[in-house]
C-alpha cells in the first residue's frame, strides 16, 4: 500500500523566473548589498505608498531598526499584542525597552483596541499592530490614541485598510520575506515610512562600515542576489493575491455549514488570506491529528501566546482564541490539493452537531 502524499502547511512559490533572476545577480561583481537592493526598495515603497524603503537582513532586523529609529530604548513601554509570534517579543527585548501586552479581538485575531487604550501609559512610546493573517488591524482606532504605531506587514503585505495599502498608514511599517511569507527572499526583511528623519536613522543604523562616529549600529544588510529574488517574486504579487483569495473563496463554500466558526472580514477592510483560519471546539490536538493521518498539514496559527511564556494572566480573547484557531494549507501552488483539504475537514465535522445560528452571529460580530 503507497503512502499518503502529505500536503504541507504552507510552501514556498517559486519559479523558474525567479531561478534566473537570482543567477542573473550572481552573475555580478556585487552580492552584498548593491543596486538590487536600492531598486527592491524602491518598488516596496512605490507599491505601499511611503517616502522610502530600508532593506534588512529579517523581519525582526526591520522592527528592531524601527523602534531603535523611534528612540525607544530603556524606561520606555511599547504595546503588542500576546497573540502573536515570539519575533516582535524579541526586537522589544532587544531595544531594551518594555513590552505590554494586550488581548485580542477574538473575531479579527489582531489587536483589541480598547484594551490597548486601557493599557496605554505615560512611557508607551509605541504601539505595534501585527495585521495578523492577512488581515489589516483596525488602525483608525489605534492612530486615535495619539501613539506612533509600527504596522508588521509581516504576513499582509498588498492587503488595504480603508482602500490605503498597509505599511504606509502608520509611522513606520514593517515586512517580512521569510521562506514561506507572501513574498519571500529566503530571508529579509523591510523598514517602511513616509518620514525621511526616520528612515535616514534607520539606514545609517543598519551600516557599521566607514562611518565618522562610532555609535551602536548593526549589520542588517540585505544581500543583492536575495534582492533580485525579491523583485522577481514582487512582479508576481497580484497572482499571488489572486489565488490565495480564490483558494479562501472556495473553503468558505465549502465549509461555512460545518460547525465552524469562518474567518470575518469588516468591511473597511480587505484580507488577503495568508492563513486560513477557523475556529473549532472538540480538542484541537486530536484535530490536528486526525488530518495529519489523511496527509493534511494544519497548524495552530500561534504556537504560543506570549503571555504564557511570561507567566501572565488575564487575556480572554487569546486564551479563546488560541484553544481554538485552527489554521489551513493556503499558498498559490496548493491548487486542487484543497480538494482533499476540504474532504478531511468535512469528513471530522460533518457529523458534530452545532448551534450554527450561534456561531453565525458570533462570526459577524
Amino acid at each position: 500500500m503507497s503512502a499518503v502524499s502529505v500536503i504541507p502547511h504552507s510552501r514556498p512559490t517559486l519559479g523558474p523566473e525567479d531561478r534566473r533572476a537570482v543567477s542573473t545577480a550572481l552573475t555580478s561583481s556585487q552580492l552584498a548589498q548593491g543596486p538590487y537592493v536600492a531598486e527592491f526598495e524602491a518598488r516596496l515603497a512605490g507599491l505601499t505608498g511611503v517616502a522610502g524603503a530600508v532593506a534588512t537582513s529579517s523581519g525582526t532586523a526591520a522592527l528592531h531598526l524601527a523602534l531603535v529609529a523611534l528612540g525607544i530604548g530603556p524606561g520606555d513601554d511599547v504595546i503588542l499584542p500576546s497573540y502573536v509570534c515570539a519575533g516582535p517579543l524579541h526586537a522589544i527585548q532587544h531595544a531594551g525597552a518594555t513590552p505590554l501586552l494586550v488581548d485580542c479581538d477574538p473575531h479579527t485575531y489582531n489587536l483589541d483596541p480598547i484594551h490597548v487604550k486601557r493599557t496605554l501609559t505615560r512611557r508607551t512610546k509605541a504601539i505595534l499592530a501585527p495585521h495578523l493573517f492577512g488581515l489589516p488591524a483596525d488602525l483608525a482606532a489605534l492612530l486615535s490614541l495619539g501613539v506612533p504605531i509600527i504596522e508588521d506587514c509581516a504576513q499582509a503585505l498588498g492587503a488595504t485598510y480603508q482602500g490605503r495599502p498597509v505599511g504606509g498608514i502608520g509611522t513606520l511599517g514593517i515586512c517580512s520575506f521569510y521562506a514561506t511569507k507572501v513574498i519571500t527572499t529566503g530571508e529579509g526583511g523591510m523598514l517602511l515610512s513616509r518620514d525621511a528623519d526616520l528612515l535616514h536613522r534607520a539606514r545609517d543604523l543598519r551600516d557599521y562600515d566607514e562611518r565618522r562616529t562610532l555609535r551602536t549600529r548593526f549589520n542588517y544588510k540585505l544581500t543583492d542576489f536575495q534582492a533580485a529574488l525579491g523583485l522577481s517574486q514582487l512582479q508576481k504579487l497580484p497572482d499571488f493575491l489572486a489565488k490565495r483569495r480564490a483558494l479562501a473563496a472556495r473553503y468558505h463554500r465549502r465549509l461555512q455549514d460545518l460547525p465552524l466558526i469562518m474567518p470575518f472580514v469588516p468591511e473597511d477592510r480587505d484580507h488577503i488570506f495568508y492563513r486560513y483560519v477557523v475556529r473549532a471546539t472538540g480538542g484541537l490536538k486530536s484535530i490536528l491529528t486526525r488530518l495529519a493521518q489523511t496527509g493534511v498539514t494544519a497548524r495552530r496559527p500561534i504556537f504560543r501566546p506570549l503571555h504564557r511564556y511570561l507567566n501572565l494572566t488575564g487575556f480572554p480573547g487569546t486564551e479563546e482564541v488560541w484553544r481554538t484557531a485552527l489554521s489551513l494549507p493556503i499558498y498559490p501552488t496548493l491548487g486542487n490539493d484543497i480538494v482533499r483539504v476540504i474532504r478531511a475537514v468535512r469528513a471530522i465535522f460533518s457529523g458534530q452537531a452545532g448551534d450554527r445560528s450561534r456561531q453565525r452571529i458570533a462570526s459577524k460580530r
